[in-house]
């Protein structure tokens, strides 16, 4: 899949406002007869009629537009319309008188589905500027909705998503396929989205919208990092390919630290080290001997870069050692623990806001409750408006980052943004995140750029798992242990397609 830009509401607006004074035809028209395409596409072998329902606002709007398509085109259309015509907004209201004079009907409640259901149910109740929770009858006819068994089509997005967050306000339309307009937004990606947009396709209605607009966000695609999939020379040696540390381990949570430093090892880092806290620790690792297993002081101090979390713990010890490496000018992927670490001790916290004052480049790779900590507010906040606490991460902390979840979303230092679309419901297990952080700090050792050390290996973490479910691994019982597998495969046939 190709990089995508991506808007908030806000951008698109005012991309809007630039086209409408000279749009021919109108962009309601362009977009209810996109919308017309893919509800055709939906409906080729299907009989029964197609009910739309519409909103009091230009979401409707685009829906009458459909509706008056599929009449025009001899489909049998039922269209719910509670709202009183003369409330519409100009253009929704030339819409829907374009509609009835062509002969067409509005019903004020939903019908009872004919006999063998609806060929296509559409959603054209509330578009991107909804930021409340959906109530009233609006709320029983999404319900209603929601309970029929045939396609369900949602218009630029489905109605009770937050288009810039993808939080569900309340009850959400659960669309099987979304048809939405000029760009990509955030919503649909994130969060609650990708649970209720379905399948996507992006229509631009004759604009483009970076000619408008610099695009704020993309999607991740190996397009990004292309530059950095370079085959190996054969006149290499390991020593070509860096050295890398894992500091983590604490008692119980050795394992930790092996998945992260397995993944470094896997993604082609020259030489692996894992410095483990657990006073029984082991000293070699019986499935993986390669790796060089040390106790957590003794880490050889010229390292290419270094990941600090996997199974560290919170001890004085655990703080101490990290305290010594936020201030060792290399790249450093911090996870886990190293981030509660940080959000509970300001110097720490402050020693890592200081690294890019020395040059040395810093990867935050938190969930949400690990980046609620270092936010100083809660999980729910953070979920509330995922893009906004992942741009304030990397600006506080002069970091790159990611929060991960659905639709992991990365933010740079200066602003940039990026959402990525791998991935499934699988890697919610034990390791997944060391597994992550291992396969950055292995791109990082390679000597990879921070911001495409952390794209790529985002990107990739999830493009393993779809491999893997694709074969018919997973998606449940997926472990992380597997996924690290399937990203050395992947990332091989990534370096193959490039070259």
């Amino acid at each position: 899949m190709s990089t995508q830009v991506v808007y908030p509401v806000a951008a698109i607006r005012e991309i809007e406002r630039r086209c409408l004074p000279d749009a021919q035809p109108p962009l309601m028209e362009r977009a209810g007869r996109a919308a017309f395409e893919d509800a055709t596409k939906l409906i080729a072998d299907r009989t029964g009629p197609v009910l739309i329902a519409c909103g009091p606002g230009n979401n409707g709007g685009d829906g009458f537009v459909l509706a008056f398509e599929l009449h025009r085109g001899g489909r049998e259309v039922a269209v719910a319309f509670a709202a009183h015509p003369d409330t519409l907004p100009e253009d929704a209201a030339r819409a829907h008188a374009n509609f009835t004079r062509a002969g067409g009907t509005t019903l004020r409640d939903i019908p009872a589905p004919p006999v063998g259901g609806w060929a296509l149910v559409v959603d054209a109740l509330f578009g991107i500027g909804l930021r409340r929770a959906i109530e009233g009858h609006y709320r029983e006819w999404v319900d209603t909705l929601n309970a029929q068994t045939s396609p369900r089509l949602a218009i630029d997005l489905p109605s009770g998503l937050d288009a810039d967050n993808g939080r569900c306000l309340g009850v959400c339309f659960r669309a099987t396929h979304t048809s939405t307009f000029i760009a990509l937004k955030p919503g649909l990606l994130t969060l609650d989205g990708p649970d209720h947009c379905g399948e996507i396709t992006v229509h631009p209605i004759g604009i483009d919208p970076t000619a408008h607009l610099p695009a704020p966000g993309h999607t991740l695609s190996p397009a990004l990092f292309a530059d950095h999939l370079l085959p190996r020379p054969c006149n290499s040696h390991k020593g070509s390919y860096g050295d890398a540390g894992v500091l983590g381990g604490d008692a119980g949570m050795t394992g930790a630290a092996l998945l992260a430093a397995r993944a470094a090892s896997w993604l082609g880092a020259g030489r692996v080290y894992a410095g483990l806290l657990a006073p029984a620790a082991p000293a070699v690792d019986p499935l993986y001997p390669e790796l060089m297993l040390r106790a957590a002081d003794r880490l050889p101090a010229e390292l290419s870069a270094l990941a600090v979390g996997p199974g560290l713990g919170t001890s004085k010890k655990a703080a101490h050692l990290l305290e010594t490496a936020l201030q060792h000018p290399i790249p450093l992927v911090l996870d886990a623990d190293a981030l509660n670490l940080i959000a509970r001790h300001p110097r720490l916290a402050s020693l890592t806001k200081r690294r890019s004052r020395a040059n040395a480049d810093t990867i935050l790779t938190p969930h949400p409750a690990e980046a609620a900590r270092l936010l100083a507010i809660s999980t729910a906040d953070v979920q509330a408006d995922r893009l906004q606490a992942v741009l304030e991460l990397a600006r506080r902390y002069h970091a790159c980052a990611v929060l991960k979840g659905n639709g992991s979303l990365l933010a740079t230092r200066d602003g940039r943004w990026y959402i990525n679309t791998t991935g499934h419901p699988g890697m919610a297990s034990a390791g997944m995140g060391d597994a992550l952080t291992g396969i950055v700090l292995g791109l990082l050792a390679q000597g990879w750029p921070t911001e495409s050390a952390l794209m790529a290996s985002v990107h990739l973490h999830g493009a393993a798992a779809d491999h893997l479910a694709a074969a018919g691994i997973g998606p449940v019982g997926l472990t992380a242990s597997e996924v690290i597998a399937a990203a050395r495969r992947v990332f091989n046939d990534w370096l193959k397609r490039t070259h």
